[in-house]
């Protein structure tokens, strides 16, 4: 009987220490400061402008999100901390605590449920192709024996593999170390085609000396959710990310902000993505949900 009740009281205690590491919400309060996990070259969802100056959708998002945050805890002031992270690193640094909400371009999947939470989607991405406008290349058949670039540690060349018109269809993989270098593989010709999320693959475009020199083409590889991150088994943190979220979206103002980073020019060149929004994003936000890239694989 002591040693059952000296069991649970050691459960009890490890759960309640747990419970202490996953309250982002009193990790805000006690420190007046948050870790925002961000990408350097995310397209217009996140990226870079130098000197430690972090933009986009998601950014935008997250910095709202915060804001109203810092107004439930009632914080005088929030320090906003930028952490750059990569498709390799992000998940470990929110689980080891180091990034308390990443705001970069994470597909929401049943694998990635596992280790993290996500808050309810923000967009609805396809994955596609992007080649040189002048190879010829329209669609997956034509990629045989072609170098085709992918950032590693993201999922769109498995997408790639798996569907069904590349069956037969053999490339070699070349990696980039982020999404500007993968980019960078096809702007130079080490690779012929570069897979990824379109929202990426447009703002990199857009971002090119010559952005008429890129087209994105092919088949919708998939569908994939993406959503702002953060850890698991912290639903009060979740509530108050998804709140905001919601609040943003019944509002328009989610609306507002597609407009003004995939529709207007946007620094630091003043070029235009030009990205309308989809049908399954406005579906998103119409009906908030988290549910994973594989509940969108369903027919």
């Amino acid at each position: 009987m002591k040693k059952s009740m000296f069991v649970l009281a050691a459960l009890a205690a490890a759960g309640m220490a747990h419970a202490q590491a996953n309250d982002t919400l009193k990790k805000i309060k006690d420190s007046g400061a948050v870790t925002m996990g961000v990408r350097e070259s995310s397209g217009a969802l996140s990226y870079t402008l130098g000197d430690g100056k972090y933009v986009g959708y998601h950014v935008e998002i997250c910095q709202r999100v915060l804001a109203d945050i810092q107004k439930q805890l009632g914080l005088a002031k929030l320090d906003i901390k930028y952490q750059p992270v990569t498709s390799q690193n992000r998940i470990p640094l929110v689980q080891n605590g180091t990034v308390d909400i990443e705001c970069g371009s994470t597909t929401n999947n049943a694998t990635r449920q596992k280790d993290v939470a996500f808050a309810v989607t923000t967009f609805v991405e396809e994955v596609r192709i992007a080649v040189k406008a002048n190879s010829g290349i329209t669609g997956i058949g034509q990629l045989a024996g072609k170098k085709v670039a992918t950032t590693t540690g993201t999922t769109s060349v498995q997408t790639l593999r798996k569907h069904e018109r590349a069956a037969n269809v053999n490339f070699e993989e070349v990696f980039g170390k982020d999404h500007a270098d993968s980019f960078l593989l096809l702007e130079s010709g080490r690779a012929d085609a570069f897979v990824m999320d379109g929202a990426i693959l447009a703002g990199n475009i857009a971002k090119a000396k010559n952005p008429a020199d890129f087209k994105i083409v092919g088949e919708v590889l998939s569908v994939e959710p993406i959503a702002i991150m953060m850890r698991k088994d912290d639903p009060n943190f979740k509530k108050a990310v998804d709140d905001s979220i919601k609040g943003m979206m019944k509002s328009g103002d989610i609306a507002k902000l597609w407009d003004k980073w995939f529709m207007q020019p946007i620094p630091p060149a003043n070029t235009k993505v030009g990205m309308v929004v989809n049908e399954n994003t406005k579906a998103a936000w119409a009906n908030p949900n988290d549910k994973p890239m594989e509940d969108y694989a369903k027919k």
